[in-house]
């Protein structure tokens, strides 16, 4: 183990994961849906490949703009829904087609194959296990309040969780100190007897970082959205402050734990 890491690590009283890419495979979900979805609701003189490239352009334009618009932005804390037809509209849009009727057919496609095809990790029922035996465990995740509880029981790991903190609930999310605060209120601890493990450098690690939380990045070859154009899992930013831990496999984190 590494000295550092297991020092740090030892003061933990409390542990949160976050859900997408951390705990389950979401961006593998995501394509298997989408893939689904546009061969079962096929846009005449474009390939399944095509439109999921097209989905995947548009994404990135949009998930960067998504709350900026403060009216779809309300909408989709509380709904999956808003977004998700918004963006298969875009899509066929992008590609010259304007059939709302079809977008929204893709749409419920789209959510229904993500959901069928979410599937939770290797890993991730024998760590949920054994931290659960020891720990206090608790979940903070961004996205829709419907989406992510769908997420939890679909895959069958709200047992194992104390505490749920889901941005369209709390209409806040990551990175917000807020978010943080309020997790660390809820099982009584100090920031330094934290752990945050997560996927997203940006919202996961960076600010648990910042408020003082122990931190374990997770980095899984999987983790690569549609609108990837590299086809490779997220880089550390230059010049951001080095986790407490790096690991590909979560079974990694339990000498670390004590577990």
């Amino acid at each position: 183990m590494i000295p550092e890491a297991q020092e740090r690590l030892a003061k933990v009283k409390a542990v949160y994961f976050d859900l997408d890419d951390t705990l389950l495979g979401y961006w593998d979900a995501s394509k298997a849906g989408l893939r689904t979805a546009f061969n079962l609701n096929p846009v005449s003189g474009r390939t399944t490949d095509e439109m999921i490239r097209a989905w995947g352009d548009v994404f990135q334009v949009f998930s960067k703009s998504l709350k900026e618009n403060t009216p779809l932005f309300e909408a989709y804390l509380t709904s999956g829904k808003p977004t998700r037809d918004h963006q298969m509209v875009e899509t066929l849009k992008h590609v010259g087609v304007l059939d709302k009727s079809h977008a929204e057919r893709l749409s419920h496609a789209y959510m229904v194959e993500r959901d069928r095809n979410l599937k939770l990790f290797h890993d991730a029922i024998m760590v949920l296990e054994k931290v659960h035996a020891k720990f206090p465990i608790g979940l903070i995740t961004n996205g829709p309040a419907d989406i992510q509880n769908q997420e939890i029981d679909t895959v069958g790991i709200r047992k194992y969780l104390s505490n749920i903190f889901i941005e369209g609930e709390m209409r806040q999310g990551k990175p917000h100190k807020a978010v943080f605060e309020r997790a660390a209120n809820a099982v009584n601890c100090s920031p330094e007897e934290l752990v945050m493990i997560g996927n997203s450098f940006g919202h996961d690690i960076t600010p648990a970082i910042e408020f003082g939380w122990a931190t374990i990045w997770t980095r899984r070859a999987s983790d690569v959205p549609p609108s990837s154009k590299t086809g490779l899992p997220e880089e550390m930013p230059k010049g951001s402050p080095l986790p407490t831990l790096i690991v590909s496999d979560l079974s990694e984190i339990l000498p670390y734990l004590g577990v």
